[in-house]
C-alpha cells in the first residue's frame, strides 16, 4: 500500500523527491501518512478534495483485498 500511495503521489507533484509516505499498522487497522512539499498540497487534495477522495477510494480497495481497513492521512 505504501508504494502504491507514494506511486499516485509523486506522479501529481511537481517535487516528487519531496513525497514521504509512512505506514502505521496497528491489527487489522493501517494507517498511512501523506506529506509533500507545501506547493503541492493542493495538488494532491484537488478541487473540493477530489483527488484526496479519490486516493482513499483506491487505498480501500487495495486495502480490502488484505482484509485490512486504511486510512490515509494528508499531512500538512
Amino acid at each position: 500500500m505504501q508504494e502504491l500511495v507514494t506511486y499516485i503521489a509523486q506522479s501529481l507533484v511537481d517535487q516528487p523527491d519531496a513525497v514521504q509516505v509512512t505506514v502505521n499498522e496497528e491489527d487489522d487497522n493501517v494507517t498511512v501518512a501523506l506529506a509533500v512539499a507545501p506547493e503541492d498540497l493542493g495538488k494532491v487534495i484537488g478541487k473540493q478534495g477530489r483527488t484526496a477522495r479519490a486516493m482513499r477510494s483506491v487505498l480501500a480497495a487495495a486495502s480490502a483485498k488484505e482484509n485490512k481497513r486504511a486510512r490515509l492521512e494528508i499531512i500538512e
